[in-house]
């Protein structure tokens, strides 16, 4: 466990120093100098976590990637088993088993829930994690926002529950969300609006993104783009709901709930580990 805490704090460090370049290069030697590190460490650190090196990292956050995902790693999400959770649409190696609360639970805001909540490490900075007997039910992202902004926008969605603060009982599903590796539950706690948008974003594979339109259009609610944003939005369950696969048609961004250097950044870390695995070493990312 210290040597997972170890390097996603140095994941957390690297990713945001590269990103606050905004497209500025920042050679390997200057990014081994800011974390007090050797080049030649960082570089295998860096590689072994993103799938590729720091200086090819840094052409995925070039500003136009969201446009170049539109145009090269567009999925339509047109049937319900286009893709589903096998293959290339899981999160690496991860076997995801989710559920959705019912509407009439769900209207209870929490009543009778227990649930319990820990802070974790990751790549993309601190997360707090969230989850009942049943599943994962929230994965915030504090880097952005804080901890104090995190904690309160996760419990106010289900305010008569009960939260009892236990990182080490919800540690395995948490750190196999993180990693993408071993399996994790997901309890899906919404509107059956919000639970139709959140199903057809877990059919977006890990490196592609869709539009907030194509969503919309696949749940059968072809004029209700606004009403899909907000739902994309609202998903309480970062990374493994992937809300930061949805672009505008523009090529836009769009919004993110945690912020967009999140969410820049976590498009720009599946694209590198999916062409990584794919062997995709020369495609032409600019």
């Amino acid at each position: 466990m210290e040597h997972a805490h170890y390097h996603y704090a140095v994941m957390a460090r690297a990713i945001d120093l590269i990103d606050t370049h905004r497209g500025q290069p920042l050679s390997l030697a200057d990014l081994a100098h800011a974390l007090d590190m050797s080049p030649a460490h960082i570089q295998r650190v860096f590689s072994v976590w993103v799938g590729v090196s720091p200086k090819r990292y840094q052409q995925y956050l070039a500003l136009d990637h969201a446009r170049v995902l539109l145009r090269d790693r567009f999925t339509t999400l047109d049937t319900a088993d286009a893709v589903g959770l096998s293959g290339s649409s899981r999160l690496h190696d991860l076997f995801l088993r989710w559920e959705a609360m019912t509407p009439g639970n769900y209207a209870r805001k929490g009543e009778g829930l227990t649930i319990r909540w820990g802070w974790f490490d990751s790549p993309f900075g601190e997360v707090l994690s969230m989850a009942t007997v049943r599943g994962l039910c929230g994965l915030a992202f504090a880097a952005e926002t804080g901890r104090d902004a995190a904690m309160a926008d996760l419990t106010a969605r289900w305010p008569l529950a009960d939260f009892v603060e236990d990182d080490e009982g919800i540690a395995p599903w948490t750190q196999a969300a993180l990693t993408g590796a071993g399996e994790a539950r997901l309890l899906m706690m919404g509107t059956p609006l919000q639970i139709k948008v959140w199903e057809a974003l877990l059919r977006i594979p890990s490196g592609y993104v869709t539009t907030y339109s194509e969503i919309a259009q696949s749940i059968g609610h072809d004029r209700a783009v606004r009403a899909v944003g907000t739902a994309v939005g609202r998903n309480p369950v970062s990374l493994l709901i992937p809300c930061h696969r949805a672009l505008r048609k523009s090529g836009a961004l769009g919004g993110y709930h945690w912020g967009l250097p999140v969410k820049r950044t976590l498009l720009a870390w599946e694209t590198a580990r999916e062409d990584s695995r794919n062997g995709d070493h020369q495609r032409n990312i600019a």
